[in-house]
């Protein structure tokens, strides 16, 4: 009886083994996209990409064989990040209207991926550009990064089940993410000391328009100005388009006049001047664009532009009737701030 009671152990034990299934070389990544901005969606590292059908449901799902890590998920021109290891199964539900807002993750291996969520939608929060950017003095400038750099290290210390080399990436990260904000951000200070409020505007005269004439910033007094400055090969310049085509239409008969000056040069386009002209031409027929269009003689040599210290676009200035300087770095377009401005002003 002893001796069969030690066979059945054995084979009990046998049995146990057999059935434990060998680790996954693959994740399972599935989900469900509301308002999908396309029919694929695209997961990508510098050394991977891999695109997934998106059914008509908004549904998709794959097996793939990865490399640990943190890969950006596109759907569209809009992404986020998920953390990817071979046997994790991970379900994600996004609305595409509002990407970090309402990615969700479930199922084995998710808590890596909320977590990046989270830590998107902190930073941002606390890395609000156009109120970091209403700060006027470099100290309280850096009391402030200072303050936001202590927050982020405690959140990204603060779950101890996440994969080490998530948290090690943000800290790593951190300081260089700061210190461009630092730059930027003290640039736009130290501007707004050398081009205060009230200050005569730097000017430009006889730029071409695209109807042919030529505009000079004399010609515009008597109104505000709020001017573009931008280009065509600039994305976050023609990001701006829409936004600031509305604020045109909404403003068309206040007291102040829109100029986009665009900054093209034979640098971007091929070496001519000619063709970054043509270039400019083509898009502004092609966006219909509105207000005053200039083309800037020497891009971003021009007087103008120095004067102005531009060194990255989209730049927006308003000038008062006067011709002086109201701001040499007012809100965009897609800002409520701007008509917050605007209504200060009586515009």
């Amino acid at each position: 009886m002893k001796r069969t009671l030690i066979l059945l152990c054995a084979l009990s034990i046998f049995a146990c083994e057999k059935k434990e299934e060998a680790p996954k070389d693959y994740v399972t990544f599935s989900g469900k996209i509301t308002n999908p901005n396309s029919d694929s969606i695209v997961l990508r590292t510098r050394d991977y990409s891999k695109t997934i059908k998106v059914n008509d449901d908004g549904t998709f799902s794959d097996t793939l064989k990865v490399e640990t890590g943190i890969y950006n998920f596109y759907d569209g021109a809009e992404s986020t990040s998920v953390f990817l290891k071979n046997g994790y199964e991970i379900d994600m539900t996004l609305d595409a209207k509002m990407f970090d807002e309402t990615a969700k993750y479930t199922g084995k291996g998710s808590e890596h991926s909320n977590f990046l969520a989270t830590k998107a939608l902190k930073e941002e929060k606390l890395l609000d550009f156009e109120e970091l950017s209403t700060i006027e003095d470099m100290q309280t400038l850096e009391e402030r990064l200072a303050n936001i750099k202590t927050q982020l290290s405690e959140f990204y210390s603060s779950n101890k089940d996440i994969d080490t080399s998530i948290t090690n990436s943000a800290n790593k990260t951190l300081e260089p993410m700061l210190d461009s904000y630092k730059r930027y951000i003290g640039q736009a200070i130290a501007l707004k000391k050398e081009l205060p409020k009230g200050a005569e505007s730097p000017t430009f005269e006889n730029y071409e328009n695209y109807d042919g004439t030529k505009t000079s910033l004399e010609d515009l007094k008597g109104k505000y100005v709020y001017i573009d400055v931008w280009a065509t090969w600039c994305g976050p310049c023609k990001a701006e388009i829409p936004a600031l085509k509305a604020i045109e239409e909404e403003y068309h008969d206040k007291n102040i006049q829109f100029v986009s000056m665009s900054i093209d040069d034979d640098r971007t386009h091929g070496g001519s001047w000619d063709q970054a002209r043509e270039d400019w031409k083509a898009m502004v027929k092609d966006k219909e664009l509105g207000g005053i269009q200039i083309f800037a003689p020497k891009g971003w040599q021009s007087e103008f532009v120095q004067n102005y210290k531009i060194n990255g676009i989209p730049r927006f200035i308003l000038i008062d009737p006067d011709g002086n300087v109201v701001t040499p770095d007012a809100p965009r377009p897609s800002s409520e701030k701007l008509k917050e401005l605007f209504t200060e002003l009586n515009i």
